[in-house]
């Protein structure tokens, strides 16, 4: 069996899966040339499918890649106050990847992107327990608060679970997290004395980032992928 095309046209970027329903219920689908008049409709790769008039590009099989986030860009489609996103730095094949998690405007680093809008949401609920792993460059050398991040702490009536953190030398932390909470690193160190001066993700699980350089990106082997979605 193939797979649902709602969900084809959403992983192409045209539309969300609600959008590419509504799109088919005003018979704007097409496959092979006949109007879809149901999203309960499966394709097969190699089937032609236009979506209002034009055709687009399907991937049946999921991808995921490892982009090299460069500072100073937005993890989003489009920025309201004009800054420089992600899809910015992409070539334009891969611009209708969804990004798995978000790094901050400065945070530079490994950044999944994927074509699997599930997995995308999957690989971030808390329930995966996935670790990232970081580079924090810190702005002190008294690491003692840092026992109270490692023990889990609450900022803010916000709760924090215990992190991973070893020092590495100089002002330099590794710090390893499993939540993934909107801006948690910075926080919790900052919380505990240690303001971060700079933060780079090295890892996501079993994904390395090693030597990419920044604003590049390269595809995750299957065999990778596979192992990761043995861990969910």
């Amino acid at each position: 069996m193939g797979i649902r095309i709602a969900k084809v046209i959403a992983d192409s970027g045209v539309a969300s899966r609600r959008g590419a329903e509504e799109l088919i219920a005003l018979g704007l689908v097409r496959v092979n040339g006949a109007v879809v008049n149901s999203p309960v409709f499966f394709v097969e790769e190699g089937d032609e499918i236009e979506v209002s008039g034009k055709k687009i590009n399907q991937r049946l099989g999921t991808e995921v890649y490892m982009f090299h986030k460069p500072i100073n860009t937005m993890t989003t489609t489009s920025d309201p106050q004009g800054r420089k996103t992600i899809y910015d730095c992409l070539p334009s094949e891969y611009r209708n990847l969804k990004y798995i998690g978000r790094l901050d405007f400065k945070t530079t680093g490994l950044l999944l992107l994927t074509n699997d809008s599930e997995l995308a949401r999957r690989l971030t609920l808390p329930s995966s327990k996935i670790p990232r792993v970081y580079i924090a460059t810190v702005s002190c050398s008294d690491f003692y608060g840092l026992d109270a991040a490692r023990r889990g702490i609450t900022v803010d009536g916000i709760k924090y679970s215990p992190m991973q953190i070893d020092e590495i030398g100089g002002r330099n932390l590794r710090v390893s997290i499993c939540e993934g909470k909107k801006n948690e690193v910075r926080i919790v160190l900052a919380a505990c004395g240690c303001p971060v001066h700079k933060l780079h993700r090295v890892s996501f699980g079993n994904i390395k980032l090693k030597k990419l350089a920044p604003g590049k990106i390269s595809p995750v082997p299957q065999k990778v992928i596979d192992e990761m979605l043995k861990s969910l």
